[in-house]
């Protein structure tokens, strides 16, 4: 029997709610929100590398080679796609398999490569696939078969589950047209380095539990299935909205928000997995996880300590506060010398820009701004002089405050980004002028001088509003000159000021990112100032509540 839905391999990662949304015919008329531009551009660089490694390897590969039309319909790609496979093709290029619609299963490929009478699935994604180390199965994007990997000694798989679950649902479809290879389902993806194909096998026990990818993408799809058919058949919904992160770029969102604050859900305050749990503690809106005693928090699956966390979260949001003190006494390290830094980044290409702003005792420097930038269209090899223009600078600031018996301390707002690229690029440029040895960086954040805003932040507030800067900071009263700023937003314009897609580059847009930058920098500036100053005091006390 056939099913009403046909679904393709993203509903599996998807929440359960938007898949309701998306297969239900009552929901076309509800508001949505604009096309994220972040996300919008994001798919278009998808597109870009998926066709930059297409041509790689038509090229590499030649009379083995099919491309299947993306322009064509899905119907026209199917056809297309079986006649070749049919035809014993060793490569096939964005490839349409047919559907399945007695499992309501659709879904097209980057490439199909043929292994002995069936053929295995691989990927071509824009992110990171591998993390130093070793273990992943490789073999060189040239030769895109798993009888060319080898165990890399460089590599260790990147976990990256929705790939997995992906392949999982073209493994299912190639066996639905009887086209699968034998053996082990298997299947390849090819990251945004683009020089390697990384090989999973996709009954390996790796997920949580012993579960395989498998067996977890059967799982999740037979529940999708049945979340969209009752949605197409107008039968009692089996998702109802909850706030999880994925709300932040939906396009169902203003519907959902306003369902949920119309019911004061408590997944407005408490989200994901946390709200699941404070429901089957029959405890379903902000005012009730607000009026709940120790003694009944101390009985929920969160726990006595999580639960007292969410319960005075639930109070400040409905007093309206953006924040809360945890602790009588704010505390943010201070020194002499003082330099914030915030690094600009596009995707996983590379950083192009390290802003500082130098405050504190003179040190033969004027105090303000000043940019470390490259405007050559990432990946770059000129990223590597403006790090170390960056780094050398930072240094000698630094060693002039110790020289003098001055303290010093660096700034930024959430390490994980700057600390991933000051340590990435001494790596991929090691050995060229001015920049620094692994070691030296690891020393450097791996100590007292780099101070994490963030989790300053995290650690002596409660932020009912979110923790980003973009919320914190105007607490402290800093605003951004740009009505547009955003770190999604500065991907598209770092997109112009380079002419990435083709055009000549926009200067406009490149005095936008350096406003950008200051500004974000000043802002750490203005938060910690902020913290160590009188006014904050004023901010409502846990107690208080």
């Amino acid at each position: 029997m056939e099913n009403e839905v046909l679904l393709d391999a993203g509903v599996v990662t998807r929440c359960r709610r938007r898949v309701h949304l998306d297969n239900d015919p009552q929901a076309r008329d509800l508001p949505k929100a604009p096309v994220d531009p972040g996300i919008e551009q994001r798919v278009s660089d998808a597109a870009d590398h998926r066709r930059a490694i297409a041509d790689r390897l038509e090229t590499a590969l030649g009379e083995s080679w099919a491309r299947i039309p993306r322009d064509a319909s899905r119907r026209q790609r199917e056809r297309e796609t079986l006649t070749a496979m049919r035809d014993g093709v060793r490569f096939i290029s964005g490839a349409q398999l047919p559907a399945d619609p007695e499992a309501g299963r659709f879904g097209g490929i980057d490439l199909l490569v043929r292994v002995d009478s069936g053929y295995l699935p691989v990927l071509v994604v824009r992110h990171k696939t591998t993390d130093p180390g070793n273990g992943a199965r490789t073999s060189p994007v040239e030769d895109p078969l798993p009888g060319s990997a080898r165990r890399d000694p460089r590599r260790k798989v990147r976990s990256q589950p929705r790939d997995q679950l992906r392949l999982a649902h073209l493994v299912r479809l190639l066996a639905a047209c009887g086209m699968a290879a034998p053996g082990n389902p298997t299947g390849g993806v090819i990251g945004v380095d683009g020089d390697v194909v990384v090989w999973h096998d996709l009954l390996a026990p790796n997920w949580p539990g012993g579960r395989t990818a498998l067996a977890e993408y059967d799982a999740r799809f037979t529940d999708r299935v049945a979340v969209a058919t009752a949605a197409a058949t107008g039968a009692e919904p089996l998702a109802r909205p909850s706030r999880v992160t994925e709300c932040k770029g939906c396009p169902w969102w203003p519907t959902c928000s306003a369902e949920l604050r119309e019911a004061r859900d408590v997944s407005l305050v408490v989200r994901g997995e946390d709200a699941t749990a404070l429901r089957g503690a029959d405890v379903h809106t902000v005012d009730d996880l607000a009026a709940m005693t120790p003694e009944r928090g101390a009985g929920t699956a969160l726990g006595a300590a999580r639960t007292a966390e969410a319960v005075l979260l639930a109070k400040a949001w409905l007093r309206d506060l953006p924040l809360v003190r945890r602790v009588r006494e704010l505390d943010v390290p201070r020194a002499d010398v003082e330099i914030d830094v915030d690094m600009e980044s596009y995707a996983d290409s590379g950083a192009y820009m390290w802003g500082c702003w130098l405050s504190g005792v003179d040190v033969d420097e004027e105090p303000g701004y000043r940019a470390f930038v490259t405007w050559d269209p990432l990946p770059s090899d000129d990223e590597a002089r403006s790090f170390a223009e960056f780094w050398c600078w930072f240094t000698a600031v630094r060693e002039r405050a110790h020289a003098r018996g001055l303290t010093f301390r660096a700034y930024c707002y959430n390490e994980l980004a700057e600390n991933r690229w000051m340590l990435s690029s001494a790596e991929r440029f090691a050995g060229k002028p001015g920049i620094p040895e692994v070691s030296e960086v690891r020393r450097f954040i791996g100590s007292g001088e780099w101070v994490d805003l963030f989790a300053a932040v995290r650690d002596q507030f409660l932020c009912p509003q979110g923790k980003g800067l973009k919320v914190i900071a105007p607490s402290a009263g800093f605003a951004w000159r740009d009505p547009e700023a955003s770190g999604e937003n500065s991907m598209r314009w770092y997109r112009d000021a380079v002419g990435l897609d083709g055009q000549r580059p926009e200067p406009s847009q490149r005095r936008r990112l350096l406003e950008y930058n200051e500004d974000d920098v000043r802002a750490t500036l203005a938060v910690r100032r902020w913290m160590t100053s009188p006014e904050a005091g004023e901010i409502p006390f846990t107690e208080d509540l």
